[in-house]
């Protein structure tokens, strides 16, 4: 199907040939010499060619036309649309350079070839408030076109700004999801394959102590499958704007003696020194320390297993909350099989609650550091 920009070109064309035809007519009805009427006849045709040639082309179209009407009322129908035309498509500056031309051009065909029973005076306003209106009428059209334009536009950055906006919060709750499962998974996996290797390498202990092993395993995967529940449960439940689900409670720093428990019992020689009273932290600030801790925990068992761990925690309300996890290095450390994304989870993690932290190997250990603002 034609455009609707064809459709109102066909349109705009059939009606100009129409009026250019009825006003033909009426020229040649009132019996005109034979000169004047080939000049109508013929202004008449080159009126509307010059639509069809150059309606690409408004302000040729404009010139040629008001050209013509200078010569016959035939071809006052073209100037007037190529008048319409300009206006409606270039900027007034140039719209009203058009219109003095056809005012122009209408007043010199009355040296020549005057209106019947009007003065030139009234032709003179006749003319000027016609092409005015003219004028007007297109920069209106343009004016509104514009302003259509510019509403769509802002309507379509907004949508793709609203979709870039949705698009950065999938992103920042993908990496949510992915640092609450590390850091609740994380450190329990890394557990139980600590028992299992124990199982794997003394196959040949007794009954009591393989059967024990075996039950800190069972107890394990159903503690993980708890916090995967716990995790799934949180992103499932979105009818639950209350936060009502059924959620085990969030970890904070009175969990840390259960955490470093934990590690003990895996054959992890830790010592934990809290200088703080942790019922004073603040729930967030609490549970980001928890975090570091059990990152730092996991990260010693995977790479330094066997080697002591030494955990703490100091600061004080108004200043900083430090917590530092420090192992020795292993002299032939097992083969790592973590991605190294859980220290860059924990570092976004606490900038977020606008800290920092640094890692790495400092006279022969590994030490994992964490300030966090407190506040007073």
């Amino acid at each position: 199907m034609p455009s609707r920009a064809v459709v109102e070109r066909l349109v705009a064309l059939v009606a100009l040939g129409a009026l250019t035809a009825l006003q033909l007519t009426a020229l040649l009805l009132s019996q005109p010499t034979r000169g004047t009427a080939i000049v109508d006849v013929a202004t008449a045709v080159a009126a509307v060619a010059a639509v069809v040639v150059l309606h690409r082309l408004p302000v040729p179209l404009a010139v040629v036309t008001s050209a013509l009407a200078a010569l016959s009322p035939a071809g006052t129908p073209a100037a007037s649309y190529g008048l319409y035309r300009v206006s409606s498509e270039r900027r007034f500056r140039v719209a009203a350079a058009v219109g003095a031309l056809d005012v122009t051009a209408h007043l010199v065909r009355w040296g020549w070839r005057p209106m019947p029973g009007l003065s030139f005076g009234w032709w003179v306003v006749l003319v000027v408030v016609g092409s005015a209106t003219l004028a007007g009428w297109g920069s209106y059209t343009r004016a509104r076109r514009m302003l259509l334009e510019s509403l769509r536009d802002k309507a379509r950055r907004a949508e793709e700004q609203q979709a870039a906006r949705v698009a950065e919060a999938r992103r920042s709750e993908r990496t949510l999801i992915a640092r609450e499962m590390h850091d609740v998974l994380a450190h329990r996996l890394s557990l139980l394959a600590t028992y299992a290797g124990a199982l794997e390498y003394r196959p040949d202990a007794a009954p009591e102590r393989l059967a024990a092993a075996a039950g800190v395993v069972r107890a394990g995967v159903h503690q993980a499958l708890d916090e995967l529940r716990d995790v799934i449960t949180v992103l499932r439940d979105d009818d639950d704007p209350g936060g009502t689900a059924s959620l085990a409670p969030q970890p904070s720093l009175l969990d840390l003696p259960r955490l470093v428990d934990e590690t003990r019992s895996a054959g992890t020689d830790v010592t934990l020194t809290v200088a703080v009273d942790p019922a004073d932290v603040p729930d967030t600030l609490g549970r980001t320390a928890y975090r570091v801790v059990q990152e730092g925990l996991t990260n010693a068992r995977r790479h330094a297993p066997g080697a002591p761990v030494d955990v703490r925690v100091s600061g004080a309300r108004g200043g900083e909350l430090a917590v530092q996890v420090r192992n020795a290095l292993s002299p032939a450390p097992e083969p790592a099989h973590g991605s190294g994304t859980g220290l860059v989870g924990l570092a976004e993690r606490v900038a977020l609650l606008g800290g920092r932290t640094e890692h790495g190997a400092v006279d022969g250990a590994f030490v994992v550091t964490a300030w966090l603002p407190w506040p007073a």
